[in-house]
């Protein structure tokens, strides 16, 4: 047990008056609080908590993306193995750190940035002309979505469609059928993303 955090505040002296713990102390608090529980639950708990993040995290991202959930399933999966190691006795400093590292790591960081990184400039711009492309064709009630509409709704937001042809390769690509690439700027290559219709139904991927 831990017995410097058995009470919640700390007299001053003057009249009974409390004051607030320090961050250290509540830090301790927690700490205690944590090793009060069981290692099942501990365990089960850490368990739950990084599974609802890979899944928020996963659904976070535009579903017009490809959402990763391969990967998002190893690092759920590593996650998971390190929850585990909470039903082992954590009495070693070490075991604790590296268990807290790597539930941090595999259940917290990794999949948020896997979502923050999963919309770069030119995917966002895709996704916008995407859009644009999907408005033009409900409004002409059709239900598909035409090369046409995706290369006006680019140039109108200032990019192109198709590879832009260079001395190396000079042949346009990704300019009539799909997927077709999306640039962001007439004049700019890479990075570019490409765009699939489906019907009314897009999608976008780094190509």
């Amino acid at each position: 047990m831990c017995q410097e955090c058995s009470g919640s505040t700390i007299l001053t002296g003057v009249r009974g008056a409390q004051r607030p713990l320090p961050c250290a102390e509540r830090w301790a608090s927690i700490v205690c609080g944590m090793q009060s529980l069981s290692p099942r639950a501990r365990a089960l708990g850490a368990a739950v908590l990084c599974l609802v993040i890979a899944v928020g995290a996963g659904l976070a991202v535009d579903s017009r993306l490809d959402r990763h959930w391969i990967l998002r399933g190893v690092t759920a999966v590593l996650a998971l193995c390190c929850a585990a190691l909470l039903l082992s006795d954590q009495t070693r400093r070490l075991r604790q750190i590296v268990t807290l590292v790597g539930l941090a790591m595999f259940g917290l960081v990794i999949p948020l940035t896997q979502t923050q990184w999963s919309k770069p400039p030119e995917i966002e711009f895709a996704l916008q002309v995407a859009t644009d492309a999907k408005s033009a064709a409900e409004k002409a009630a059709a239900s598909n979505v035409t090369v046409d509409q995706v290369k006006t709704a680019a140039e109108a937001r200032g990019g192109a469609v198709g590879s832009l042809p260079t001395e190396k390769s000079p042949q346009v690509r990704g300019a009539t059928a799909y997927p077709l690439i999306v640039r962001a700027k007439q004049d700019q290559g890479r990075p570019w993303a490409c765009i699939t219709f489906t019907g009314l139904k897009a999608k976008v991927t780094a190509c």
